[in-house]
């Protein structure tokens, strides 16, 4: 099953539906980034055309799977953006929270563009490792199996042998089958590698999201997305993940800000 079709929403008029399938999961919960790419898409539908620039999701309870409702209200349909409200529901009980800012990304390069600094440098798709599902073993989870995803092998020992001791965590990202990227699949890769704090000294477990907040510069980035994730600061019980995505030729793609709770 393609991303597109895993996400695929049904509905009109602000109410929508959606089948949360197996194997997006970590720990048998729905990755949060994959809850919020269809939250976006349902919003998504009601803007005629307009791409997200800025999405943050509220994550209320976990998610399995099944089919959940998605409830969209617009609150302002502007000339430049449209801003949108949408709740997610399983079995009437209240999932997922988010709100989302709509505009027309199809215009010129603006004169005053200045990208500082310039995306970081690693190894390229074919020196970094393949990270896939192991089912003997928890990590990594079967989520790995649905996506493209490269390690960097410095990060990757951190793993599997002796950690870094430094909280980043950085890898290529794409689709499989050569699936074409776009908004909602940069939603997902803002949440589609491993926590950086595992590099750290904490225990390899459950994260859980409090909140995600996601910048999108570019909603159709072609090849690979170089992504780079960091915490620094890991205060009563919280921690905070900084996302930066880039594409293949070195054009920022999305920003990030991740809230979580510390591994359990």
């Amino acid at each position: 099953m393609s991303f597109a079709d895993a996400t695929a929403v049904h509905g009109s008029d602000g109410h929508w539906k959606a089948d949360i399938p197996p194997g997006w999961d970590i720990f048998g919960i729905t990755n949060g980034g994959f809850l919020l790419a269809t939250m976006t898409r349902a919003m998504s539908n009601e803007t005629d055309g307009r791409d997200p620039i800025s999405v943050t999701g509220h994550f209320l309870n976990p998610v399995s799977t099944g089919t959940v409702g998605i409830e969209v209200d617009t609150l302002k349909a502007g000339r430049t953006l449209s801003t949108l409200r949408s709740r997610m529901t399983l079995d009437g009980k209240p999932m997922v929270a988010a709100t989302a800012v709509f505009a027309d990304l199809d215009r010129p390069k603006h004169p005053s563009d200045l990208i500082v600094p310039t995306a970081p440098v690693f190894p390229p798709p074919e020196d970094c490792i393949s990270v896939k599902h192991d089912p003997e073993t928890p990590i990594p989870p079967p989520f790995t199996d649905r996506v493209d995803f490269r390690a960097h092998p410095e990060d990757l020992l951190g793993f599997v042998e002796e950690r870094t001791g430094s909280p980043i965590v950085r890898g290529w990202f794409r689709l499989l089958g050569g699936e074409a990227l776009d908004p909602f699949s940069v939603v997902l890769a803002t949440d589609a590698l491993p926590p950086a704090v595992f590099n750290s000294s904490f225990p390899l477990g459950w994260t859980p999201t409090i909140d995600l907040s996601i910048q999108i510069r570019n909603p159709r980035p072609a090849g690979w997305l170089q992504c780079q994730f960091t915490t620094r600061f890991v205060t009563g019980g919280l921690l905070e993940e900084d996302g930066e995505i880039w594409d293949e030729t070195g054009h920022i793609v999305a920003l990030s800000r991740q809230l979580a709770l510390v591994p359990r």
